[in-house]
């Protein structure tokens, strides 16, 4: 081992990412690469996150060894 952290799965990121917002709102999420949606609120990407087969998505959204927020704080979901 590196001694480095290893996310999820034994990814060394986050499998799911919340990415920068839009010009027109929302944030596009993605899991593993795989687009999901545009999300316009925690709890669209709960939505997203569920639909997808996670369990409890919402105890995961403040985990940074499950979500990475992009280009933006988290949980911030207006336009760029």
């Amino acid at each position: 081992m590196t001694g480095e952290a290893r996310h999820p799965g034994g990814m060394e990121h986050a499998p799911i990412v919340v990415h920068r917002p839009s010009a027109t709102g929302g944030r596009r999420v993605t899991v593993r690469g795989q687009i999901l949606g545009l999300a316009h609120s925690d709890h669209d990407l709960v939505v997203f996150l569920a639909d997808a087969g996670l369990l409890d998505p919402d105890l995961l959204l403040d985990d940074p060894a499950w979500v990475e927020w992009r280009g933006g704080r988290a949980h911030e979901w207006g336009a760029a």
